[in-house]
């Protein structure tokens, strides 16, 4: 069924008042008013948008009281419009995605999940509250571990799995997304479903199950989430190599990424399984400014030596180098098979002679490792600026187009902090029937421009522009990540195919478009069809 003209651009509800029927409740006591929490919920790490405060801040104590929150929403007099809901786990958007202008923001932090490891079924029950650092901290005591993560684990686990959650494992395991095997779910309201706390997997509630993972938090808030487990590394081979030429970087990431249990499979049956003593687990890529060497919140893996050295290597090569990560987990001491491994390996790749560093670290400081440059960004007071970040997935025949175009031309000149990040991963891992959207080729780059700035971030954000209207030129079919659009249109472009279905959802799941106005993808009251029951 064609959807064409049933929706409309979003228009941000701005009323400051909150109905009786809300006030007068029993949840009203879990509303808060007053100024730091409404001055809290107002912005997110991006602190560009200036959307107008939300009307109150809720902070739950259980499911239940989203799931009453939502019903009341719902059910506003028809004179008055309901009250938009924004679930906020670390307000770690960038874009206004996780704020309710006029609206009521979840307090997130405030439910009272826990955290319950099985070993015997090789998973973990999380509260969507929960920060993937206190998942690792608890799941490693069992000896266990998520195969995959973000860079930073200081975020919810709904708030990335409302996205996608990207990092260097994403080529062996897929995202977060595709590691997770139930979810609880509190949707909004429709004829058939009563606004309630749903239990989603692939053999239940399917549908919602797949909508909800990658969905931008449009149909649902997401309570808990039951997490694909492994055996937890101890320790961590950390590994940086870096490249003058950007052809010879990305087809060493290529072929990485490609043949990941290479080394072990060269092993007769007996050495396969001491070979799963050690893996290549994690690889991920960099562009390295000459400028912010120093600064970048990457660089406390290299010495002050290693520093200048490559600060030099980027002269001579017009400001810039590339830097290959890749890193090999491993369960006791380093093997002598796995170091004869690391050799061979090392000898098949093109990077600069005489710029191969290497770190052996635990696997908890190795998953951590964006903290300690946290930390120092706040001791700078650099981290509570403008992050006008973008996030891009380019397909690999682009990059060539993309790197002469962007890193060699539009930034050339560029002298803000913070890091590029450049590598590929595969879409065999990603799943279609998510709501995330990925490149239509077999291998495309996950790009990250991380720049932040205190006094200039709007000429951030013009670079931003041009970039985009670079790749439209030349007709790359790049898919934002953590995507941001102002009308209907570029949505229906960056869903593509998925569009029908996304909408078919919402107006399934959350018809009145209560949930997550920030992301400006629904206009409210979405005509309803008794096909998407």
């Amino acid at each position: 069924m064609s959807i064409a003209g049933q929706l409309r651009p979003c228009h941000i509800n701005n009323n400051n008042s909150l109905p009786s029927h809300l006030l007068g409740h029993s949840i009203a006591t879990r509303l808060r008013f007053d100024r730091h929490s409404i001055s809290a919920a107002a912005s997110d790490f991006g602190r560009l948008v200036k959307y107008p405060p939300p009307a109150a801040v809720f902070r739950p104590s259980r499911p239940s009281d989203i799931a009453a929150l939502l019903r009341l929403s719902h059910s506003s007099p028809q004179q008055q419009p309901p009250f938009t809901v924004a679930a906020r786990g670390r307000g770690h958007s960038t874009r206004g995605q996780a704020l309710a202008p006029g609206g009521v923001v979840i307090d997130m932090s405030s439910l009272g999940g826990g955290i319950a490891v099985s070993p015997e079924g090789m998973y973990v029950d999380a509260g969507g509250e929960k920060m993937w650092y206190e998942v690792l901290r608890e799941t490693v005591r069992y000896g266990l571990t998520p195969r995959s993560w973000t860079d930073y684990l200081y975020l919810t686990v709904g708030g990335t799995l409302s996205n996608g959650g990207v990092s260097g494992q994403a080529f062996l395991h897929g995202p977060q997304i595709t590691n997770v095997y139930e979810l609880d779910v509190v949707t909004g309201l429709t004829p058939w479903c009563k606004g309630e706390l749903l239990t989603c997997s692939e053999g239940l509630n399917p549908k919602l199950f797949f909508a909800v993972l990658g969905g931008l938090g449009q149909f649902g808030v997401i309570t808990r989430a039951r997490i694909a487990l492994e055996r937890a590394p101890k320790r961590v081979r950390w590994m940086r190599l870096m490249y003058t030429e950007f052809e010879k970087f990305g087809k060493d990431q290529e072929m990485l990424i490609s043949n990941k249990h290479e080394a072990a499979a060269e092993h007769g049956d007996a050495e396969w399984e001491a070979a799963l003593e050690w893996r290549l687990s994690y690889v991920e890529g960099s562009l390295l400014m000459e400028h912010s060497l120093r600064s970048n919140w990457r660089s406390s893996f290299f010495s002050d030596g290693d520093l200048a050295r490559l600060k030099h290597l980027a002269f001579l090569n017009q400001g810039r180098i590339y830097c290959l990560e890749a890193s090999y987990y491993y369960y006791s001491h380093a093997p002598a098979r796995m170091e004869k491994d690391v050799e061979e390996l090392l000898e098949k790749l093109s990077f600069t002679a005489g710029f191969a560093f290497a770190n052996d670290v635990s696997y908890v400081d190795f998953l951590n490792r964006v903290h300690e440059g946290e930390v120092k960004l706040r001791g700078l007071g650099l981290w509570d600026v403008p992050h006008p970040w973008l996030n891009l997935f380019v397909p690999k025949s682009n990059m060539t187009d993309f790197h002469a175009g962007v890193f060699k031309a539009i930034m050339m000149h560029n002298k803000f902090m913070g890091p590029i990040l450049v590598y590929p991963t595969s879409r065999s891992k990603w799943d279609e029937r998510m709501s995330a959207v990925v490149p239509d080729e077999d291998v495309f780059y996950s790009v990250g421009i991380l720049l932040s700035s205190a006094d200039d971030w709007e000429s951030l954000e013009k670079q931003n522009i041009e970039i985009l209207q670079l790749c439209d030129r030349l007709g790359m079919k790049i898919k934002q990540y953590l995507p941001h659009y102002r009308n209907r249109e570029d949505w229906m472009k960056h869903f593509g195919e998925k569009w029908e279905r996304f909408a078919a959802m919402k107006r399934r799941y959350d018809p009145k478009a209560i949930l997550s106005p920030g992301q400006r993808i629904f206009a409210q009251r979405i005509q309803l069809d008794p096909s998407d029951q």
